[in-house]
């Protein structure tokens, strides 16, 4: 009987943890390796044309600091920019855009996928294969930007 209780209070503590809890599987450290449709998706998102230019193929370096459910995201652009955007999974946060327009968003995670629902766009982002894969809709249009694991 013993036994049986032990196992039990063990799949109840199991059970009772999110299910990302634990998973630290977005902290490290990415260098943008590839993109799709960039062009596309930054036009239905209006951003600028000086704005779009700066981004086409920018080598971003993207940071992530997983604690459970709280993360810090940062993207080190080059020339020394830098946004940083801090959330908790399933709260309401402060965030910025690509473009640098400010708003609340609440960042939720299903099936191991972070997603964000911007003020004209959704954006999801997963670890697959060990790269940072982030996928934004916007009007149709897919933007899939890839990062390699560089630390």
């Amino acid at each position: 009987m013993i036994r049986g209780l032990k196992e039990t209070r063990v799949a109840a503590i199991l059970l009772y943890q999110p299910h990302h809890q634990g998973n630290m599987a977005f902290t490290g450290k990415y260098e943008f390796e590839g993109d799709e449709n960039y062009d596309d998706f930054v036009r239905k998102i209006g951003l600028p044309s000086d704005k779009i230019e700066m981004g086409r193929n920018c080598k971003i370096v993207t940071e992530v600091v997983q604690n459970g459910d709280d993360f810090t995201w940062t993207q080190h652009f080059p020339g020394g920019h830098t946004a940083t955007n801090k959330f908790t999974i399933g709260k309401e946060a402060d965030m910025e855009t690509m473009g640098g327009r400010k708003f609340k968003a609440t960042i939720k995670m299903e099936d191991g996928k972070l997603i964000a629902e911007f003020p004209n766009y959704r954006h999801t982002s997963e670890i697959s294969g060990g790269k940072l894969v982030e996928v934004a809709t916007a009007a149709g249009v897919v933007y899939k930007r890839i990062s390699k694991k560089i630390a």
